[in-house]
């Protein structure tokens, strides 16, 4: 008896059937005890082969001696002389048998709008692994603003996580059974797939047998079948195969998606994959989860999370998602750098597809950037698990998609008025209790209140990662981006834009770190004109009382007045006041606020070069062959006496001997013949009061820019009166 099968002699099959009837048994019931599927327990009471090791589990279970039934067996090739198994012909046979099903459903990924599958292999980008889970830190609030160096508002980024990354394969290797955690869309499933097919293509971990469970449909899997049994049906319905895998180790096990089983199922499924993982514990087990699902423990599991995509991430990704079309992946990054908040996005590989898939279709961003976010927060909020039938158990059955958004509205505003872009968790839940005591058939019980809000809190978490755990008990939204955009919903969607929230809102004009809440808030607005009415209202009223700067801007009006260029008024005027503030050393200014207003950059280069204070092209006489010749001669002299900036040591010694006098000749000759380069004087305070109105008027200029829906006669009414002296904006209010 040396084969690997076994069947029943005819007499045999008679003493089998008596035991069974014998022990009150049916061969459904008999399967399901031994894990099996009905296949092989109808084989063996029929007389046809079964596998060696079920056949005697059978004859165990019905209590009869294997060797008094059987018949004899089917030799099979696998087993040795010494009746070993031959454990590596059989990883092949398996292996060459499910190498189809594993190419066919692990190889394609399509997520969000794709209108078709893309190979997996073709737009892979690496995971990396925090072995630090992030919400698990003990750290306080000022710990995690030194990190996320928050100084610099332009660039804090909330995803820039300083922990050392780990690459996914070596996290894998370096484990044995590892539980991989992160927010949704983070790539948890996507690199699951990807090492099941580097398994089976031989590139990882060739000497396994990679076997890829969707937990979900195992949960939801006709007669509730064992984990074993399911994984025989589900890859080459051969038990003795995967069996044998198991048993000797050599299974690369991916179970994928724990948080999407349903709440009636969880019990059971947590039960059967500790229940598998202690059973066949020399294999190689990788379980995905989000972070927040549920209070999970798996203590033979080491728990790492997906960390969020850096920089070179991002830039493989967009590689291949433009590889072969139209709009090149070049393109692509650069306005991504030219845009922080957009770029912010770009972290998650679920928005970052986002990103591409909105950018193909047009070859740039909507210029109404609340309209890009709205689409984002879709994806979370309801796409991304709808469309793969994913059905949430919600916690709080009053709290729809809309009350969510209107729920992280009041705390978005409420925090980001405060400057708190971590808050902590009691906080949170205090902000979800007030909100939730309101609803339909709330509870009434303070404590069954509060109890609630925690579990809403980690829902939202779970369920969207729009508000993520920073540290342990310490909360933020997930990208300053979305903060900024539900802070803007705020005031224009649940507060509906009524005067008193416009006028708190636009006290902000002067706040740098307000200018993103701004722009999406008149993105969002069915109308823009009050708001940007009131912008402009307000962005007036910061140089009102100060005299100086009203002669200040009555000069740059007069001086605007006397060249003769095909340009709007108002960008004439706002190249004057940026260049004549450049020249005279004091403030922080630009020509990017002339530029906004469609002023040619011809003319910017001309004027500009002509008096530029970077020293080798100061007098540029090529560029400016209209200067009056009594100019061009003095202009000349003044450039004869620069020194050739090839020789550093001798250039930075004439800066430092005569740079004051001579830049002091340059002036006073741009005085006497373009009326432009006057010391003002102006006192610190009042260089930080122009420097606030010049970056408010570039605000609301960049909102007038920005695709918004504005009515013609109030766009055309700002942008007649910006950057008038008050006196001037009063006289023809008084005229129309």
């Amino acid at each position: 008896m040396t084969g690997r099968s076994l069947c029943c002699s005819p007499e045999g099959i008679q003493k089998a059937r008596r035991a069974l009837i014998g022990y009150s048994l049916t061969q459904k019931v008999l399967a399901d005890e031994l894990e099996v599927t009905r296949q092989p327990i109808g084989k063996f009471f029929t007389g046809k082969p079964v596998d060696r090791n079920l056949f005697i589990q059978i004859c165990d279970r019905l209590d009869l001696e294997w060797e008094e039934i059987v018949a004899e067996p089917a030799s099979e090739p696998e087993v040795n002389q010494d009746n070993s198994i031959d454990i590596d012909a059989i990883i092949q046979l398996v292996r060459e048998k499910i190498k189809p099903l594993i190419q066919e459903r692990c190889g394609t990924m399509r997520v969000l709008d794709m209108t078709q599958p893309i190979g997996l292999n073709d737009i892979y980008t690496s995971v990396n692994i925090l072995e630090k889970i992030t919400g698990q830190q003990r750290l306080g609030i000022d710990k995690l603003l030194e990190q996320y160096k928050s100084q610099d508002f332009d660039r804090f980024g909330l995803n820039k996580i300083p922990e050392k990354r780990v690459p996914g394969l070596e996290a894998v290797e370096k484990y044995s059974k590892l539980m991989i955690l992160g927010k949704p869309g983070a790539g948890k499933t996507t690199f699951l797939k990807y090492l099941a097919i580097q398994c089976i293509e031989g590139k990882f971990q060739a000497e396994r047998v990679p076997i890829f469970v969707n937990i979900k449909n195992f949960a939801e899997a006709a007669n509730k079948p064992g984990l074993l049994q399911h994984v025989t049906e589900e890859t080459i319905n051969s038990i003795f195969s995967i069996r044998d895998v198991l048993t000797y180790g050599k299974a690369l096990v991916l179970l994928d998606g724990l948080d999407e089983v349903r709440e009636e199922d969880s019990d059971r499924i947590l039960k059967e994959i500790r229940e598998f993982s202690d059973r066949f514990l020399k294999n190689q087990f990788v379980m995905t989860c989000r972070i927040a699902a549920r209070e999970y423990t798996f203590e033979k599991f080491t728990e790492v999370e997906v960390a969020d995509f850096d920089d070179d991430q991002i830039s493989n990704f967009t590689n291949n998602w433009f590889k072969d079309k139209a709009v090149k992946p070049e393109t692509f990054i650069k306005r991504l750098e030219e845009n922080s908040r957009i770029k912010q996005l770009a972290a998650s590989p679920l928005l970052l597809t986002l990103l591409c898939l909105a950018f193909e279709e047009s070859g740039d961003f909507p210029a109404n950037r609340s309209e890009l976010y709205k689409e984002g927060l879709d994806a979370l909020l309801k796409k991304w698990d709808a469309k793969r039938g994913i059905q949430r158990n919600q916690i709080y059955k009053k709290l729809s998609v809309q009350r969510k958004e209107d729920l992280l509205s009041k705390i978005a505003l409420t925090t980001f008025q405060r400057s708190e872009y971590f808050f902590k968790q009691k906080v949170a839940e205090h902000y979800i209790t007030e909100y939730i005591r309101n609803l339909p058939g709330a509870n009434t019980d303070e404590e069954a209140l509060q109890v609630d809000s925690e579990q809403v809190l980690r829902s939202i978490e779970h369920h969207h990662g729009l508000v993520v755990a920073r540290a342990k008990g310490i909360y933020s939204f997930s990208h300053l981006t979305f903060h900024e955009y539900f802070t803007a919903r705020e005031f224009v969607v649940v507060r509906q834009s009524s005067e008193e929230v416009l006028q708190n809102l636009v006290s902000y004009i002067t706040e740098k770190r307000w200018r993103e809440v701004f722009l999406l808030a008149v993105g969002m607005s069915p109308s823009a004109d009050r708001l940007l009415l009131l912008m402009k209202e307000k962005i007036d009223f910061i140089v009102v009382d100060d005299q100086r700067l009203q002669e200040f801007l009555l000069w740059v009006k007069e001086k605007s007045l006397s060249v003769n260029f095909p340009y709007k008024p108002a960008a004439v005027r706002a190249f004057y006041l940026s260049f004549d503030q450049s020249l005279s050393f004091s403030l922080d200014f630009d020509l990017s606020l002339s530029r906004s207003l469609d002023l040619s950059r011809t003319f910017d280069l001309f004027l500009f070069r002509t008096v530029n204070l970077d020293l080798s092209r100061t007098v540029d006489l090529d560029l400016s062959p209209s200067l009056d010749s009594e100019l061009k001669n003095l202009l000349q002299k003044l450039r004869e006496q620069l020194p050739s900036r090839q020789n550093t040591k001798e250039y930075q010694k004439w800066w430092l001997a005569n740079w004051n006098t001579w830049s002091e000749e340059l002036r006073e000759v741009m005085i006497k013949y373009r009326n432009i380069g006057h010391d003002w004087q102006f006192s610190n305070e009042q260089k930080e009061l122009l420097q606030q109105y010049y970056d408010a008027n570039q605000l609301l200029v960049d909102c007038l820019n920005s695709d918004c829906y504005v009515s013609h006669e109030v766009r055309q009414q700002i942008e007649d009166t910006l950057l008038l002296p008050i006196a001037e904006i009063k006289q023809r209010q008084q005229q129309s």
